[in-house]
């Protein structure tokens, strides 16, 4: 848990100075900008709030939806296949200039930027959280990489804390941004920028590592199958 959660936090933290190009105009539009003091912090805490609670939120539905997997035996392969594609993106994605991937997620991005623009327009403190939370609903590409990870854990309440833990690593440039938007300079954004493609392959080799099942401690830990557990469970002394 403690190694899963210090990978989400990198890549939250890192990636977050990627994000600042598409959250920013958001963040730098919250109606905490005329205040100062507590009253500001609150406000910028409130958004982020709603950010990290939705991150967690698809956390624990792509947790449940890793234990699935886990279930039907197929846990390993899940690992494998889900750490093979992240080195494939990623390779596609840096390794060559003119290739770029979206998903083509029209009516769900523009129901929600409708949704955030209603609130945005309306400049009330109190629509504050259910901003965040609308803005950690919008599509993006490392926020899928976060769920890639989170449905690898094969459990609910880990994905939840993965995809938290995830939140809370972009807390302090997104907290910064809002605050004060000269506080981080293009300069250290871009530098920090492209160590993303180096969090996202050390955290796709573990998935691979782990789905070997090779009972490395920590790295790649033996998988109890499914019916042991089970068995585990119901036969234990009381």
């Amino acid at each position: 848990m403690l190694l899963t959660f210090l990978y989400a936090l990198s890549l939250g933290f890192i990636g977050s100075f990627h994000c600042i190009g598409m959250c920013g105009p958001i963040a730098l539009t919250l109606p905490v900008q005329h205040l100062e003091g507590v009253r500001k912090q609150v406000g910028i805490l409130l958004y982020n709030a709603g950010r990290v609670t939705a991150y967690a939120g698809l956390g624990l539905a792509s947790g449940w939806l890793g234990r699935q997997f886990f279930l039907g035996g197929l846990q390993q392969w899940l690992s494998i296949i889900l750490g093979c594609g992240m080195l494939l993106l990623i390779v596609l994605q840096y390794g060559f200039r003119n290739t770029r991937f979206s998903l083509h997620t029209g009516f769900y991005t523009r129901h929600i930027k409708t949704m955030l623009g209603n609130l945005l327009r309306r400049q009330q403190q109190h629509t504050l959280y259910a901003i965040g939370f609308l803005n950690g609903l919008l599509p993006c590409g490392l926020v899928w990489f976060a769920i890639t990870g989170a449905v690898a854990t094969g459990s609910s309440l880990q994905g939840a804390f993965f995809m938290a833990a995830f939140g809370m690593g972009t807390l302090p440039a997104m907290i910064a941004l809002s605050w004060c938007n000269d506080l981080i300079s293009l300069r250290l954004r871009n530098r920090l920028r492209r160590c993303i493609p180096y969090v996202v392959t050390i955290m796709a080799v573990l998935l691979i590592m782990r789905g070997l099942n090779l009972n490395i401690p920590y790295v790649s830990p033996a998988l109890a199958a499914p019916d042991e557990k089970v068995s585990e469970h119901c036969f234990k002394p009381s």
